[in-house]
């Protein structure tokens, strides 16, 4: 499990950070029309966020080499 952890931190901690910050989008800026496909909902400004920030966080991952794929 700890080296699961160790593997991942950058990604885990881009979609913890991105969670929270697209919930915070949703709530303090939002859409008060309820037309916007991703602000409309707290879930889907939620999820989006996870995304984003996995996506922006795994960039700093060290990339696999040679030797650690055997």
């Amino acid at each position: 499990m700890n080296r699961l952890l160790q593997k991942y931190k950058f990604g885990i901690v881009g979609i913890l950070v991105g969670g929270i910050l697209g919930y915070a989008y949703y709530h303090f800026i939002g859409c008060n029309t309820g037309t916007c496909a991703i602000t409309s909902k707290p879930m889907n400004s939620t999820v989006y966020g996870m995304v984003m920030g996995y996506l922006m966080f795994s960039v700093f991952q060290k990339p696999k080499t040679k030797e650690q794929n055997v």
